[in-house]
C-alpha cells in the first residue's frame, strides 16, 4: 500500500503538476520590470509609442523584431521603437522567443495552452499553433523554464498595447546549439505556411561591461545582424562570447527570414543602460529592429464588374457615415476584393477637390480598406470641413489601386504620368498618385518637387539624402 502511495506521488509530481502549472500564468515581475498599475503602465507605453518613428519598407513584409527585456525603465523607449512597427497591423499569433535565465536546460519549452497575465489582463496563448509548432520541432513544454523567466513577460504589455488579441506562442530557449536553431526554424516555416506570424525576439545586447567597450562592442554585433553574418553569429554565441543573451533566437529570426528570400535588417534604436542612470563602468546594450522579407511582385487586374463593385462599396460607405454615422461595407462578390491592396480615395465636387486619403501599405482586404479611406476622405481630410449630407448628390468619386511602392536610386526610373511618388525623410513623409502629375502637367523635376512640400520638406530635398520610392496604380471612377 506505501508503494502504490509513493507511485502515486511520483505521478502526480512528474505528471500532473506540469500539467496543472500550464495554464494561465500570472505576472511574476511586474511591480518590478515594469508598473503593476495599469493606468500607469499604459500611459507610459503610449508615450514611449507616441515618440517612436514608423519607419515602412516599402516591397518588404514584416517576418520578425528584436526587441529588448531589461526593466522598462532601462530598456522600455528602445523597446517602442520595434512595437511602434506594428501599430495597426494584423497578425494570426505572434511567437514570442527569449532565452532562459533562471533555468538552464537543453532545447525548448513551449507553452502548449493558457496564457500570460499582464495589468492588461490574460493573452492567450493559441492552442492550435503552439501545438503544431511542438510537433514540428519535437519540443514540449518544460513548466520550470516559464515560471520566473522574464523574457517573455515583459513582451505581453507591448503586444497588448500595440497588437491587441493576437495570441501569442510562447518559446523559451535553452542552452544554444545548431541544432536547436534549425528545428526551431523549421518549425516556425511549417506553421507560417498556413498562417500569419510574427516573430519576436527577447533579447539584451553586451552585459555588464565599461560603456565604450560594450558599445564597441554592440556596434560589431549590429553589423553581423544587418549583414545577416549567421555563421559568424553562431560561433560567438556557442563560444559563449558576451554578445547577446538571446542570440540563438536572433539567428533564428534572421534564418526563418532569409529562407523566405530577399532580406532586410533595419536597426530602429540603440541604447544602454547607463541612458537611465545606470553606471556607465557597467552597462547593459539594447537594441531594436525589425527583420523584413521582400514580397514578390505579382501582377494585379480590375475587371470592370470589380472596378464598378469597388466604386459601390466606397459610395455605400460614404452614405451610410455621413448620413447615420456608421460605416455600412458590404462583402464583395469578387474573391479578388479580398486582396490585401494600398488604395486611396479622391473625392470632387463640381470639378474641385472635397477630400483625399488612403493607406500606403497593403495592411487589409481591399474593399475594407477603400469603404475606410472612403468615409476619411469625406470626414477626416484636414484641408476640408466633414462631407454634410447635402453635398452627397453630384459627389464624383475616383479610386486608386497601389502597387507595392519600391524604392529607388536613379530618378531616370520615374515616368510621369505611370509612377506615382513617395519621399520620406526621418518621421516626414509625402506621396502623390501619378494622375496629380498629369492633371498639372509637371516635368518629373517638378513632380520630385510637388512631393517633397507635401512631405512638408524643402522642394530641392530630394537632391539629398531621402528615401525615394515610386508605384503604379490603378485609377478608375
Amino acid at each position: 500500500m506505501k508503494n502504490k502511495a509513493s507511485a502515486f506521488l511520483l505521478f502526480f509530481i512528474l505528471v500532473l503538476s506540469p500539467l496543472r502549472a500550464q495554464g494561465i500564468r500570472k505576472p511574476v515581475w511586474a511591480g518590478q520590470f515594469y508598473s503593476a498599475s495599469p493606468q500607469e503602465l499604459s500611459k507610459q507605453i503610449k508615450h514611449w509609442l507616441d515618440e517612436a518613428d514608423y519607419k515602412p519598407q516599402y516591397g518588404y513584409q514584416l517576418k520578425a523584431l528584436i526587441v529588448p527585456h531589461a526593466g522598462y525603465m532601462y530598456s522600455g523607449k528602445v523597446a517602442a521603437h520595434a512595437y511602434k512597427q506594428v501599430l495597426g497591423q494584423e497578425f494570426d499569433a505572434v511567437v514570442i522567443i527569449g532565452p532562459s535565465h533562471h533555468f538552464g536546460f537543453r532545447g525548448c519549452s513551449i507553452y502548449l495552452k493558457g496564457g500570460y497575465v499582464s495589468p492588461f489582463g490574460t493573452v492567450n496563448v493559441d492552442q492550435v499553433l503552439s501545438r503544431e509548432l511542438s510537433r514540428a520541432t519535437g519540443f514540449g513544454f518544460i513548466p520550470e523554464a516559464h515560471a520566473k523567466e522574464h523574457a517573455i513577460e515583459v513582451q505581453i504589455p507591448f503586444i497588448q498595447q500595440t497588437i491587441p488579441d493576437t495570441k501569442i506562442i510562447p518559446v523559451v530557449m535553452g542552452i544554444p546549439s545548431r541544432d536547436l536553431i534549425g528545428r526551431l526554424v523549421k518549425g516556425i516555416m511549417d506553421i507560417a505556411l498556413k498562417s500569419k506570424i510574427l516573430v519576436i525576439v527577447s533579447t539584451d545586447m553586451s552585459h555588464y561591461l565599461p560603456k565604450e567597450q560594450a558599445n564597441k562592442k554592440d556596434r560589431d554585433t549590429i553589423d553581423l545582424i544587418v549583414s545577416r553574418n549567421i555563421k559568424e553569429l553562431e560561433n560567438r554565441l556557442l563560444n559563449r562570447e558576451n554578445i547577446l543573451c538571446g542570440g540563438a533566437g536572433v539567428v533564428t529570426s534572421l534564418q526563418y527570414a532569409m529562407d523566405l528570400g530577399e532580406t532586410l535588417v533595419d536597426i530602429l534604436c540603440y541604447d544602454d543602460s547607463s541612458s537611465a542612470g545606470g553606471p556607465e563602468s557597467q552597462v547593459v546594450g539594447y537594441m531594436a529592429a525589425a527583420v523584413y522579407a521582400k514580397e514578390e511582385a505579382d501582377e494585379f487586374v480590375l475587371s470592370h464588374s470589380e472596378k464598378d463593385e469597388l466604386l459601390r462599396i466606397a459610395r455605400t460607405a460614404i452614405q451610410s457615415y455621413v448620413k447615420e454615422k456608421r460605416i455600412v461595407c458590404p462583402e464583395p462578390h469578387s474573391s479578388q476584393l479580398y486582396a490585401k491592396r494600398g488604395a486611396f480615395v479622391t473625392l470632387e465636387k463640381r470639378g474641385r477637390l472635397r477630400g483625399c486619403i488612403g493607406f500606403i501599405e497593403p495592411v487589409g482586404p481591399l474593399y475594407k480598406t477603400v469603404a475606410q479611406a472612403a468615409v476619411y476622405a469625406a470626414c477626416r481630410d484636414a484641408r476640408f470641413p466633414p462631407l454634410s449630407p447635402s453635398e452627397l448628390a453630384g459627389l464624383e468619386i475616383e479610386i486608386s489601386v497601389l502597387t507595392i511602392p519600391r524604392k529607388i536610386d536613379d530618378i531616370s526610373e520615374i515616368e510621369v504620368g505611370r509612377h506615382g511618388l513617395i519621399i520620406a525623410k526621418g518621421p516626414r513623409e509625402g506621396l502623390l498618385l501619378p494622375q496629380v502629375a498629369t492633371e498639372n502637367s509637371w516635368s518629373r523635376t517638378e513632380f520630385l518637387e510637388q512631393t517633397c512640400l507635401k512631405a512638408g520638406l524643402p522642394k530641392e530635398v530630394w537632391k539629398t539624402n531621402v528615401d525615394i520610392y515610386i508605384f503604379e496604380a490603378i485609377v478608375f471612377h
